[in-house]
């Protein structure tokens, strides 16, 4: 019996729709990453899945959350000064804003994760800059959730296939 749900199917067996290939700033150039961004099917929001390696560790053994944001320019150049705030087209305020992405879980280096988000479409994120930043996002302080400095950038871009 098959019990896989629509979102697994669909990355699965898709090209994702857009992708982001993240890199660690002058801090922390080991990290790399991607970020592949998947059109749901009936366009009802984005499956996201996001892979990085060489994430600081703190060698205690214990889980490490960084915050992850959306940011409102695709430019990562100036040790990623130029990404701008996060995306906020409704003036929400944090942690409401659709840059506000879950935090990711770093496990001795590595972190991967999936989720879905119903309220952004493929060309609200395209040209935009996937931003992974220091501490985890503490969901209060304004207007960025204290998350510290942005250790790792990627802009995300339409993914072109090459087979078709």
């Amino acid at each position: 019996m098959n019990h896989k749900t629509i979102f697994s199917i669909s990355i699965q067996s898709s090209i994702p729709d857009a992708v982001a290939i993240v890199r660690g700033g002058e801090n922390n150039p080991e990290i790399r990453g991607v970020a592949n961004f998947y059109q749901t099917r009936w366009n009802t929001g984005l499956m996201v899945e996001v892979e990085f390696s060489g994430l600081p560790n703190d060698r205690t053994h214990s889980p490490r959350f960084f915050a992850m944001h959306l940011h409102e320019n695709g430019d990562c150049s100036n040790n990623f000064s130029n990404t701008g705030m996060h995306y906020n087209p409704t003036m929400a305020v944090h942690p409401y804003h659709l840059g506000d992405f879950p935090a990711i879980l770093n496990s001795n280096g590595y972190a991967y994760m999936v989720f879905y988000d119903s309220f952004l479409e493929l060309s609200d994120i395209l040209d935009r800059s996937l931003i992974l930043h220091e501490k985890r996002d503490d969901f209060v302080s304004q207007p960025s959730g204290d998350a510290g400095e942005k250790i790792a950038c990627g802009v995300i871009r339409k993914h072109i296939s090459y087979w078709g």
